[in-house]
């Protein structure tokens, strides 16, 4: 595991009339500073809602310097990917529903300068992705049906995170484990438990009055858990 729970505020749950001054309320100092800033883009194909795009993705990386952590939730991501790693993205994660060649998409972001992330949808089986993921550097597991925030989590996919943390540990796989979708203090200890080293938490962080010190709880309490784990 990583040596510390990493939190990375989404900011689909933040003002996006205000994302630059959003952002900085989690770029304090310690615990309080987010790990990534997880920037959800959605094209409302792949998913039925409509986000924002690489015009916003450059406006931010000019905004703040927290990697930005890209979760593509759209179409042909063997074509748009790489605009986000050319960008200045530190990571960027496509979905491995979507990709055609996702080997030669992690190698394109790679050699454009971004780690390279595969994510799965809840009913997507990890077995299927083994031998992609290690040409990755990150592994999202979606804890929710990707497209909206604010929705329940879904606990069955921490099986997921454990096969993932099993085989990082036994050396067959070299990435970090991330989660994203209902994450919270009600939550965090699970995904935790089951060995996830980065946290997605959207609400959680934005709907509380410090945005900072929810970072720091969140982490605290994922580290409690990830040593009892």
């Amino acid at each position: 595991m990583t040596e510390r729970p990493l939190i990375a505020p989404s900011i689909l749950s933040a003002d996006f009339a205000r994302l630059g001054e959003e952002i900085r309320a989690v770029s304090g100092e310690g615990d309080a500073r987010a790990d990534w800033v997880h920037v959800d883009v959605m094209d409302a194909h792949f998913v039925p809602n409509l986000t924002l795009g690489l015009p916003v993705v450059q406006s931010l990386l000019k905004a703040t310097e927290l990697p930005l952590d890209c979760h593509l939730m759209i179409e042909d991501p063997d074509r748009w990917a790489i605009g986000y790693a050319e960008a200045g993205a530190y990571n960027v994660t496509v979905h491995a529903e979507a990709a055609g060649d996702p080997i030669k998409i992690a190698k394109d972001l790679h050699a454009a300068g971004a780690k390279a992330g595969l994510s799965v949808k809840p009913g997507t089986a990890l077995e299927d992705y083994l031998e992609v993921l290690k040409h990755y550097d990150t592994l999202l597991v979606m804890s929710v049906e990707p497209g909206f925030g604010g929705q329940s989590f879904i606990a069955e996919v921490l099986e997921k995170a454990r096969t993932a943390r099993r085989l990082v540990d036994t050396g067959h796989l070299r990435l970090v484990v991330e989660i994203d979708g209902g994450i919270n203090a009600d939550t965090i200890e699970q995904a935790a438990e089951a060995g996830v080293d980065c946290f997605v938490a959207g609400s959680a962080v934005y709907g509380a009055g410090d945005p900072g010190a929810a970072v720091a709880a969140l982490r605290a309490q994922a580290a409690r858990a990830g040593t009892a784990g």
